[in-house]
Parts: C-alpha cells; sequence; structure tokens
C-alpha cells in the first residue's frame, strides 16, 4: 500500500513538474513574440513597433498575422503598405493606446475614412470616430413590408430615391411657392379693396346701389388657385400616412405637422364661409381668430424645408445655438431695463417728452440697442442723449459676442454636410501594394450600398484574407495574392 502510495506521490510529482516545465517554456515563448519588432514601411516611411501591440486588436488587418502576411516583404524582413503615410501615424497610435483614435487636421475626412476601411478597423470603430467627429447617427430607414406601399414611400417622402420621386419633389416646390405667392398677392390694394379680410374665401364686388354684392367664391381667381394647391397638399398628406410604415412616427415628425397645419386654415375658412351663408352670425372675436387662422398660412414657407438642405442645416444651427441666443436675449432684456429707467429719469423733467413711462421707454431701448433707430422716440436732454449713446454701444457689444459663436456653428454644419455627403463615394480600396492607390470617384444616386459592400469585404475575417485571394465576383479583378477592386 506505502509503494502503491509512493508510486503515485512519484507519478503525480513528475506531472507537476513536467506542467511546469511547459508553463515556463510558454512564459517564455509568450515573452519572446511580446518583445519582438516589426517594421512596417508605409509608402517609404518606416515605422517600428511590438507585435504585442498590435495583438491587441486581433481582428484587424496588422493585428491579424494572417491578414498582414500578405503584405509581407520577405528580402526587407518588413511589411509594406502603399497608403496614406499621415493617417498611418493615428492608426499606429490607435494600437499603441488602446483604442483611441484621432484624425490629423491636414487629413481630409474621406481619405481617413478610407484608411480605416482598408486597415479593417472594424465598424464599431468607425461609428465611435464618426460620433467623435461630430456625425449623426445614422438612423435606419424604415419602410413598409409591402412592396407597393414601399414604392409609394418612396416616392413621396424620398426625392432622392428615384427620377420620378425627384419629379414630385419638384411639383410639390412649385406648389408651395404659387401658394406663398398667392397668400401675398392677394393683400395688394388693387384686390383687398374688393374683398372683406375677415372672410378669406368669399369676395365681394361693390356695387353703387346696394353696397357690397356677394360673388361666388369659385369666380375668385384667388380661391381657384388656393383650392388646387390645398387639394395637393392634401393628397400629397394623405398618400404619406397611408404609406407611412409607422403610424407613431409618422405624427411624431415635425414636418408632418407642419403640413398639417398649413391646410388647416383653409377647411377653417371654408367652413366659416358656409356657416355663414347658412346666416350663422360671425361674433368680433370669431373674425379675430379667423384673421389669426388665416396668418398660419404662411407657416407653408417651412414646408419648403422638406426640400432644401440650406433650411435644414439653418434649422440644426438654432437649435445648436439655443443658448448663445438665450444669453443674447437675456442681457438683451437686462439692457432694456436698464436704459429704459435711465432714459425715463433723464427725460423726466422734459415738458414734450415722449417717455411717458419706463414700459413707454421699452420700444426706444430695443430699437436703440439693435442699432435699428426709427427715430419715432428719441431723448431731447443732455442726459437723455448721453443715456441713449451708451445704450447704442451696449447694443453693439450685446449683439456682437454672441455671433462668431452662431457663424462657427453654421458653418460646422455646412462642412459636415458636404463632408457626409462625400463618405461612402469610394470606387476603389486598393488592397495590394502594387494596386493603384487613387481611382476617380464616382457618385451614384445610392451611396450607401457602395459603403455597404466594402465593409462586408472588409470585415469578413474568417473567408477572406486568410489566404491572399478574396470571394469570386465578376467585379473583382485577382491577380496572385491581391486583388483590386475595380467597380463596386
Amino acid at each position: 500500500m506505502s509503494q502503491v502510495m509512493e508510486h503515485g506521490e512519484e507519478v503525480i510529482g513528475s506531472s507537476n513538474l513536467m506542467m511546469v516545465h511547459e508553463e515556463k517554456k510558454y512564459e517564455l515563448c509568450r515573452q519572446k513574440d511580446c518583445c519582438e519588432r516589426v517594421v512596417i514601411n508605409v509608402s517609404g516611411l518606416r515605422f517600428e513597433t511590438q507585435i504585442r501591440t498590435l495583438s491587441r486588436f486581433p481582428d484587424t488587418l496588422l493585428g491579424d498575422p494572417r491578414r498582414r502576411m500578405r503584405f509581407f516583404d520577405p528580402l526587407r524582413n518588413e511589411y509594406f503598405f502603399d497608403r496614406n503615410r499621415p493617417c498611418f501615424d493615428s492608426i499606429l497610435y490607435f494600437y499603441q493606446s488602446g483604442g483611441r483614435l484621432r484624425r490629423p487636421a491636414n487629413v481630409p475626412l474621406d481619405v481617413f475614412m478610407e484608411e480605416l476601411m482598408f486597415y479593417q478597423l472594424g465598424d464599431e470603430v468607425i461609428s465611435k470616430f464618426r460620433e467623435d467627429e461630430g456625425f449623426p447617427k445614422e438612423e435606419v430607414r424604415l419602410l413598409p413590408e409591402c412592396e407597393f406601399m414601399k414604392q409609394v414611400w418612396l416616392l413621396f417622402e424620398h426625392p432622392d430615391s428615384s427620377s420620378a420621386a425627384r419629379i414630385i419633389a419638384i411639383i410639390s416646390v412649385m406648389v408651395i411657392l404659387i401658394s406663398i405667392v398667392i397668400f401675398c398677392l392677394e393683400t395688394l390694394p388693387e384686390f383687398r379693396d374688393e374683398r372683406d379680410l375677415s372672410l378669406p374665401v368669399q369676395p365681394f364686388h361693390r356695387n353703387s346701389t346696394h353696397g357690397f354684392k356677394e360673388n361666388s367664391p369659385f369666380e375668385d381667381p384667388f380661391f381657384i388657385v388656393e383650392t388646387i394647391c390645398i387639394c395637393w397638399f392634401s393628397f400629397e398628406l394623405s398618400v404619406r400616412f397611408v404609406a407611412c410604415p409607422s403610424k407613431p412616427a409618422f405624427f411624431k415628425d415635425i414636418m408632418n405637422m407642419i403640413d398639417f397645419v398649413a391646410i388647416i386654415p383653409y377647411f377653417v375658412a371654408l367652413g366659416t364661409e358656409l356657416a355663414r351663408h347658412r346666416g350663422v352670425a360671425q361674433p368680433a372675436m370669431s373674425l379675430a381668430i379667423l384673421r389669426v387662422i388665416r396668418l398660419v398660412r404662411v407657416f407653408r414657407i417651412f414646408k419648403l424645408s422638406r426640400h432644401s438642405k440650406g433650411l435644414q442645416i439653418l434649422g440644426q444651427t438654432l437649435k445648436a445655438s439655443m443658448r448663445e441666443l438665450g444669453l443674447l436675449i437675456f442681457f438683451l432684456f437686462i439692457g432694456v431695463i436698464l436704459f429704459s429707467s435711465a432714459v425715463y429719469f433723464a427725460e423726466a423733467d422734459h415738458a414734450d417728452t415722449k417717455f411717458t413711462s419706463i414700459p413707454e421707454a421699452f420700444w426706444w431701448a430695443v430699437v436703440t440697442m439693435t442699432t435699428v433707430g426709427y427715430g419715432d422716440m428719441s431723448p431731447e436732454t443732455v442726459g437723455g442723449k448721453l443715456v441713449g449713446s451708451l445704450c447704442a454701444i451696449a447694443g453693439v457689444l450685446t449683439i456682437s459676442l454672441p455671433v462668431p459663436v452662431i457663424v462657427s456653428n453654421f458653418s460646422y454644419f455646412y462642412h459636415r454636410e458636404t463632408e457626409c455627403s462625400d463618405i461612402g463615394q469610394y470606387s476603389h480600396v486598393g488592397s495590394c501594394p502594387n494596386g493603384p492607390q487613387h481611382t476617380p470617384k464616382t457618385k451614384g444616386k445610392d451611396k450607401s450600398p457602395k459603403l455597404d459592400k466594402l465593409k462586408n469585404l472588409y470585415s469578413n475575417s474568417k473567408a477572406e484574407f486568410l489566404d491572399g485571394f478574396g470571394p469570386v465576383d465578376d467585379k473583382i479583378m485577382t491577380v496572385g495574392q491581391s486583388h483590386i477592386i475595380t467597380q463596386v
């Protein structure tokens, strides 16, 4: 029994020695690999780093030994990449810092994005980089499941989806412009004299013996054109509502609310006119409300923002500058209170003063601080003129301070929109050192499929780039151990 135990202990001891030996051997190999240095040649500029630095991200081109092996030059014992040299500083720093990615100031955004795609840093890294650069997250376009509804939705909601959709967008813009022009023309004196402004849809013609003579609204050209415009707006809104993939999302969209508000005044005014024909009296308050509702028609101009990138950029600028605009209004409020009080007491002893109270001086303080100066109210005394001078100077300083911030925000959103339209326009990604580095970009109607195909091509870590050959495709030419995308 003791012999068995002794033999058992001897076996266990031998096993432990073998395990310790293997662990030491593995540790030595690991330390050797970690300390082993690798040379990377990027267009003639040589970089040197450790393999363990690249191994921090094994799913990338440089981190995977099998992927980067195809770029190895055995004669020089280095990896050669015919790529952009300034970009590689940031790429290598990404590995050294453990994932921090910063774009060099002298590298355009589209060039840097091409390098990120080439070195296969991953969709998550690219998404985080876009977020750090200030780009909004890409929103997934919801489409109806029914194929017919899908085509209708794309036709009326996305003008860039087809030529027919662009024609629909042009028609919509023309109808909006006609509606706005009619809204302005009907207030001209030659038309206004023959119309009762309290009744926007019913024209009246003067009669020398009977005062006003009513006429059918269908004989009024303004009413006819307005009706045609409203029919188009109602048809467009109804079609988009029926074909929309999500009814709650449709009602949450501010542009749809603007479209709905734009057609309400017509139906309210039409209902009021029909009620008047039936003998229902209209109190003065109802007429005042009707005038306010007619004023809502001017908001149709905001419908143009659906088809104008410039108006969308302006809206984003105002939204991003709300804090600065709030500070501007707050400073103006303080200045108005301060200088209206000062000019009131400075002009109190003047006999013909127009500053009879502090609230009466508010208007003067506002137009003076904004450097408008209508001249309807002006100080007469020396003290009042001194207060007016200080008010004008303070107004210039107050208004000019937040303006650079707002201009900077507008410039930022404008350039971001321009650069964002360029991203995804890749007709070439050179994967081999001997391939062409740049080819002319081609712009297509649909930008996202190109970028998605490149992402799929470079994100496959198992089937592609392991043996030097990509997937077989009639749009990809295979040359030796490299391939060049000639068409995407």
